[in-house]
């Protein structure tokens, strides 16, 4: 944990714009990932059974988002999630994967109550994501999500339910959009 906070220090002589905005959400705050990797492309399934190939697109933040049936908190991330996508649909993709279930009606049953009819919700039947959280996708918690940058490459992390329409959300989202 103290290597994890370390890093939301700017190391001394860097300068104070090259480093990323603090973006906490209660216990956890947006933590840096590196080496800093290519996003691989998923072969997920959207929640009607059809394939798809998610991937980060260039010149666009991508936020990658792990959430289960299981977890309470999901309940609270998914719709804050749908609220941003609705927010800035041109500036940003979001990708939510179940990672608890391969079952679309349990997954549907679970989001029918929630807010998230404009998020782009997944299941991983391929085990594409579950193998990507094993190189680069770390789930160090539930729900975690990932910022991938304009470069396509995955910056780091938050851990929780953090206000992404917050004005530090906002900086930390525009931060990564300049970075190009």
């Amino acid at each position: 944990m103290a290597a994890a906070a370390s890093l939301a220090v700017p190391p001394a002589g860097r300068a104070e714009d090259s480093w990323p905005p603090v973006f906490e959400a209660g216990r956890s705050q947006f933590t840096l990932v590196r080496p800093r990797t290519m996003m691989p492309q998923l072969r997920l399934q959207d929640l009607q059974g059809r394939d798809a190939i998610v991937t980060a697109r260039p010149g666009r933040i991508t936020l990658v988002n792990f959430w289960a049936t299981w977890c309470a908190a999901c309940k609270l991330d998914l719709p804050m999630l749908a609220s941003l996508a609705r927010s800035r649909p041109d500036r940003l993709d979001i990708v939510a994967i179940c990672t608890d279930t391969k079952d679309l009606r349990k997954i549907r049953a679970f989001l029918g109550g929630l807010a998230v009819q404009n998020l782009a919700c997944y299941a991983d039947p391929y085990g594409a994501a579950a193998e990507a959280s094993t190189t680069m996708f770390s789930l160090v918690g539930m729900p975690i999500t990932y910022l991938v940058g304009t470069s396509s490459r995955v910056e780091g992390y938050i851990t929780g339910t953090p206000d992404w329409l917050s004005p530090a959300g906002a900086r930390l989202l525009q931060f990564y959009r300049e970075q190009g």
